[in-house]
C-alpha cells in the first residue's frame, strides 16, 4: 500500500520534443481557433483561449515560479528566462485552446462535435510524426507531481460530491451525468496522454501506465463540475438574451402593425 501511495505522488510527466514540433502545432491551433470563429462557435472560441491562458497562469506561475516542479532543458541545458516562458507558453496555449474546445463542444453537444474531436485527436496522433522530419528532440519537459496532486484529488473529490449532492435534491429529469462529466474530463486528458505515449514524446518507462491513468483521472477531470457550473450559467445568460431579442422582435412587429392599422 505505501508503495502504490509513494509512486502515485511521485510519477514525472516528461515531454521529449523539437522545434518542428512546435512550429506545426502553433500553426494548428490558429487553424483550430480560425475554424470555430468560421464555424461562428463564439463561445467556444473564447472559451477556449480562457484555457489557454489559464494553463498558463498554472503552468508557468505555480508549476515554474512558486512550486518550481517544471523543468525545461534545451539540448540538455537547463532554461530560465524567456525561453522558459516562451515553451511553457506554448504548451500552454495548445493543450489549454485544445482540450477546453474539446470539453466545450462535448458540454454543449455541438452539432459539429465529431467533426472538431476527429480535428483535435488526429492532429494529437499525427503531429510527433510529422515533426520526425526536423530531426531529433531537442527539448526536454518535466515535472514532479508530489506538490499538487494531493491537493488535486481534493479539488476533485469535493466538485465531484457538490454534484452528487444535487443530484440527490432534484427530480431524475434534472440530474447532472456523473458518467458524462467523467467521460469528457478523463476522456480529453487520456486523448492526448496516449498520443504523447505512443509517438515517444512521453517516454516509456516504469511509470508510464501510472502517469497516464493517474493524470487522466485527475488532472483535466477535476476542473469539470466548475466547467459545467459555467456553462449552466452561460445557457442561462444565452437563453435570457434570446427571449429578449424575440420578445423585443414582437413588441417591434405589434407596433409596426399599429402604425399600419391607424394610417388606413
Amino acid at each position: 500500500m505505501m508503495s502504490l501511495s509513494y509512486s502515485i505522488f511521485t510519477i514525472i510527466p516528461t515531454r521529449h520534443f523539437n522545434v518542428l514540433y512546435v512550429v506545426l502545432d502553433t500553426l494548428f491551433i490558429l487553424v483550430l481557433l480560425g475554424l470555430l470563429w468560421w464555424k461562428k462557435k463564439k463561445s467556444t472560441f473564447y472559451f477556449a483561449l480562457f484555457g489557454g491562458i489559464l494553463y498558463f497562469l498554472v503552468d508557468y506561475g505555480y508549476f515554474y515560479y512558486i512550486s518550481h516542479t517544471r523543468t525545461v532543458m534545451i539540448h540538455d541545458q537547463v532554461c530560465n528566462g524567456f525561453q522558459t516562458g516562451a515553451i511553457l507558453l506554448w504548451m500552454s496555449l495548445s493543450y489549454g485552446i485544445t482540450n477546453f474546445a474539446f470539453i466545450w463542444l462535448c458540454v454543449k453537444k455541438d452539432e459539429y462535435v465529431k467533426e472538431f474531436l476527429f480535428l483535435i485527436v488526429g492532429w494529437w496522433l499525427i503531429v510527433p510524426s510529422l515533426s520526425s522530419l526536423g530531426g531529433g528532440a531537442t527539448i526536454t519537459t518535466s515535472r514532479t507531481t508530489l506538490a499538487y496532486h494531493g491537493w488535486m484529488a481534493v479539488i476533485l473529490a469535493i466538485g465531484y460530491l457538490a454534484i452528487i449532492l444535487y443530484n440527490f435534491s432534484v427530480e431524475k429529469n434534472k440530474r447532472i451525468s456523473l458518467f458524462w462529466l467523467n467521460a469528457i474530463g478523463i476522456g480529453v486528458q487520456f486523448a492526448w496522454e496516449f498520443a504523447l505515449l505512443i509517438n515517444g514524446i512521453r517516454p516509456m518507462n516504469a511509470f508510464s501506465i501510472q502517469t497516464i491513468v493517474i493524470n487522466s483521472l485527475i488532472e483535466t477531470n477535476l476542473g469539470m463540475p466548475i466547467i459545467y457550473g459555467i456553462y449552466i450559467l452561460y445557457k442561462k445568460r444565452y437563453q435570457s438574451i434570446q427571449f429578449k431579442t424575440k420578445q423585443e422582435v414582437s413588441n417591434q412587429e405589434i407596433n409596426l402593425l399599429t402604425q399600419i392599422e391607424n394610417n388606413q
